[in-house]
C-alpha cells in the first residue's frame, strides 16, 4: 500500500509561494530525486495549473531543469478538479468520490505518493500519512498557508537540512 505524503516548499511563518523563493541547486536535485521516486502525484487545479509549465521544453533551461521535467512528465499524475474538462500527458482526472479514488489509489500501488496543494491537503486530510515541510529561512508575512484548515495534530519523526537554507521537517499524524 502506497503511503500518502503532503510536501511542499514553505516560509518560516508557514506561506507557500513558488513565486517569492526557489530552490538552490541541490535542493532542486533532492525534488529530482524524490518526483524520480515517486509511484505519482495527486494536483489540486491550482498546483497541477502551475507544474504544466515542466510539460514543454523552455530556452534556457539547465540540465537539472530538463531531468526535473523528464522525472516529472514520466511519473503518474491525478488531478482534482471540478472545472478541468481534461488534463495533459500522463494524467488523469479524479472524479467521483474522492476519498474512495484516493483510498484506491493507495491500495493499488506502492511507494510515495505526493499531495501537491494546499487546499487539496485540507480536503483529503484524514487520508494523509506524512508531512514534508521544507522550510526556507523567508518571511512572507502573509498569503496561502501550508496548513489551510483543520490544523493537524502532529508528530515530529524526524528532520534533515537540504541545501544550504532548507531544513525539511518530517511529522505525521499524532
Amino acid at each position: 500500500m502506497a503511503k500518502l505524503v503532503f510536501g511542499m516548499n514553505q516560509s518560516l511563518d508557514g506561506y507557500v509561494d513558488h513565486t517569492a523563493f526557489a530552490p538552490d541547486p541541490m535542493l532542486f536535485r533532492h525534488w529530482i530525486e524524490l518526483v524520480g521516486g515517486l509511484a505519482g502525484s495527486i494536483y489540486g487545479r491550482r498546483i497541477y495549473e502551475i507544474m504544466r509549465y515542466w510539460d514543454e521544453d523552455q530556452p534556457g533551461w539547465d540540465a537539472d531543469e530538463h531531468a526535473f521535467a523528464a522525472v516529472w512528465r514520466r511519473h503518474p499524475k491525478w488531478v482534482v478538479s471540478r472545472t478541468l474538462a481534461s488534463v495533459g500527458p500522463n494524467a488523469t482526472l479524479l472524479e467521483g468520490d474522492l476519498a474512495a479514488a484516493i483510498q484506491g489509489l493507495k491500495a493499488r500501488h506502492t511507494g510515495q505518493i505526493a499531495v501537491a496543494g494546499p487546499d487539496l491537503a485540507a480536503g483529503i486530510g484524514d487520508l494523509i500519512d506524512e508531512y514534508s515541510l521544507y522550510i526556507h529561512p523567508v518571511v512572507l508575512g502573509g498569503g496561502k498557508p501550508f496548513f489551510v484548515r483543520p490544523r493537524p495534530r502532529l508528530r515530529l519523526v524526524g528532520s534533515d537540512r537540504i541545501g544550504a537554507d532548507v531544513i525539511r521537517l518530517t511529522c505525521v499524524p499524532a
